[in-house]
């Protein structure tokens, strides 16, 4: 459940923060679609990563209590 609770809380933030590379000058005009499934996709990929390496840091720590 503190997964879930993760990603709800990260992705948003990641998909803001994708925004500011400007990834729309590498394709082509009128790419629009393709663009926004960019933008969905590295933000799962980087939400996964990000929630994981949370999710394992919290894990270390509890242990070592």
């Amino acid at each position: 459940m503190a997964k879930v609770l993760l990603y709800i809380f990260v992705i948003p933030f990641v998909i803001w923060t994708l925004e500011a590379l400007r990834l729309d000058i590498l394709f082509k005009k009128n790419r629009v679609l393709q663009i926004k499934l960019l933008y969905v996709f590295l933000g799962f990929a980087i939400s996964y990563l990000v929630v994981n390496c949370l999710y394992d840091f919290s894990y270390y720590f509890r242990s070592l209590v």
